[in-house]
């Protein structure tokens, strides 16, 4: 759900967005680090540690819990690019 929040917020700004998945099956639809140097930012929207953090080491990130990212999808969105500019 809180992929799909992110999704709708930002497509409905026209930006471009990869959402990575971790649950007890693994990584499904991986950031890779060819996509951690293309982004500008990163949201890290979980309520446990996520596997291979180090990734975004170098990329701006923006940390919440997965209820804010349901909540606030708009408003995170906004705030990681508002910090990016």
């Amino acid at each position: 759900m809180a992929a799909e929040s992110l999704r709708k917020a930002a497509l409905a700004k026209g930006i471009e967005l990869k959402v990575e998945t971790q649950g007890a099956t693994g990584r499904d639809n991986e950031i890779t680090p060819e996509d951690c140097e293309r982004a500008d930012a990163a949201i890290i929207a979980a309520d446990v540690s996520i596997s291979g953090a180090e990734r975004f080491a170098d990329v701006p990130t923006l940390e919440c819990s997965v209820s804010e990212a349901i909540k606030k999808g708009p408003k995170l969105l906004a705030e990681v690019v508002e910090a990016v500019r």
